[in-house]
């Protein structure tokens, strides 16, 4: 059974979209209160993906000189489902990786070796062997790293483009956990330690094989003139860098990724083109055409395009407060549940047959199904109210939500949808990965060595 859209209402719209698929997914009993229908799903917006993937190639390629090489990399770790990197990769978007896991991924939905770069402050020297003999681009992260990678480089060629990923110490956003460009931050080379800038430019002309910058300072909470500024560091240096070696060295920067996502409403913003626009008024150099390119962005790729369902299954009050319980908590939402105030998410109420819900809002807390008090996903929040066979809905969860579960209680990961719409508004679901059977859990629990500890 398919949904249509509403007539005169325009299919493109993310929020129509979005609509049409919680409607359709209750009808076709991907979710919802039917007898064989999941208490749990999650839903991807194909269009939506590739629309973010379309912005931000376009907002480059429009602010450089034809012909200037860029691989836009995206961070594996935001979104790890193997379908999803077939995607972006048929969208021209590489992977950036950070263990072997991710690159495992990566392989795994045909991602080339050239349009792979592999960071991480913590690589084996196993992970640096395979990432050279494949070619794959590593950023060093600090100075007895670049000795490991003296040693591999010594003992044969490598199609790998090298570099080291630099600290800029520009300070931090509103999330200090993620805030990777403080004075103390354990990413990179810090480039305003005493002696630091020195040793880099040292570095680099004793290894002509350097020839790659790396930053990362953005993510959620780090304003746009923040990052920009992390990449007029990492700008300057290069060309100190190619000034001391008398030629063009460093021919690639590396400037990560980061732009932080809105939340709060269904706006996208900031843009990607915006983004390029406050780099292009603090480091213009950047766009004249001499340094290659390479972007890392995670979050804004895929938020905007996730959605948790959930049914809910009972109502209830205490103290006179209403209490929602769902199936969605902290297994999809881990970073909401233990820092509400920094990941608060919107709730949007819709009722069992999947039509958004109406009536006076009440204040409800929409609690998540782990066994502790503090699994919820939001508390007191002003909804229409909710009935046992309702649905909740969870925005803007398409990275670091449902992608990547966490085993409280043993709890199993959902099923995850990507959809699209016909021209005609009708839903086609397509499974992008599995509910996970309890047979499963219990597997990955041991349950082949029940008796190892007797």
């Amino acid at each position: 059974m398919a949904a249509e859209t509403p007539a005169g209402t325009p299919a493109h719209d993310p929020a129509t979209r979005r609509d049409l698929a919680v409607r359709a997914a209750v009808e076709q009993g991907l979710v919802g209160g039917a007898p064989d229908a999941e208490p749990l799903a999650c839903l991807l917006d194909v269009a939506g993906i590739r629309a973010s993937a379309a912005a931000l190639t376009e907002a480059f390629a429009a602010a450089l000189p034809a012909g200037t090489p860029v691989l836009h990399a995206f961070a594996v770790k935001a979104a790890p489902l193997v379908p999803v990197l077939r995607l972006l990769a048929d969208a021209g978007i590489g992977c950036e990786v950070a263990s072997p896991g991710e690159l495992a991924l990566a392989r795994a939905a045909g991602v080339a070796p050239g349009r792979t770069v592999l960071d991480s402050p913590a690589k084996t020297p196993a992970e640096l062997r395979e990432a050279l003999a494949l070619g794959i681009a590593v950023n060093a992260d600090n100075p007895q790293e670049l000795e490991r990678l003296d040693a591999l480089v010594g003992a044969g060629p490598t199609a790998s483009p090298l570099g080291m990923r630099i600290n800029p110490q520009t300070g931090a956003g509103t999330i200090g956990a993620l805030s990777t460009a403080t004075a103390t931050s354990k990413f990179g080379t810090a480039l305003r330690d005493p002696g630091a800038r020195e040793w880099l430019v040292r570095a680099y002309l004793d290894r002509p094989w350097l020839t790659r910058l790396h930053t990362h300072s953005g993510s959620q909470g780090v304003p746009l003139p923040l990052i920009a500024q992390g990449v007029r560091e990492l700008h300057a240096l290069a060309e100190e860098i190619n000034a001391a070696a008398g030629r063009r060295q460093v021919d690639t920067l590396d400037i990560g990724g980061g732009l932080p996502v809105n939340f709060a409403s269904d706006a996208e913003t900031p843009t990607y083109a915006q983004y390029v626009a406050a780099l292009r008024e603090a480091v213009p150099g950047l766009f004249a055409g001499r340094y290659g390119l390479v972007t890392e962005f995670g979050r804004s790729l895929l938020a905007k395009h996730g959605l948790v369902l959930s049914r809910v299954e009972y109502t209830k009050t205490s103290g006179a407060r209403p209490i929602v319980l769902t199936h969605a908590g902290v297994q999809l939402a881990t970073r909401t549940v233990y820092a509400p105030a920094a990941w608060p998410v919107r709730i949007l109420a819709y009722d069992a047959k999947g039509a958004p819900k109406t009536g006076a809002p009440v204040a409800q807390d929409i609690a998540g199904p782990a066994c502790f008090a503090g699994d919820l996903l939001a508390a007191g929040r002003e909804l229409p109210p909710l009935a046992p066979g309702d649905v909740i809905a969870v925005p803007d969860t398409g990275a670091y939500f449902f992608t990547a579960h966490y085993g409280y209680n043993s709890l199993p990961r959902p099923a995850v949808h990507g959809f699209t719409l016909t021209p005609g508004g009708q839903v086609h679901f397509t499974l992008a990965r599995e509910a996970q059977p309890l047979s499963a859990i219990a597997a990955e629990a041991g349950a082949a060595l029940r008796d190892a500890l007797l």
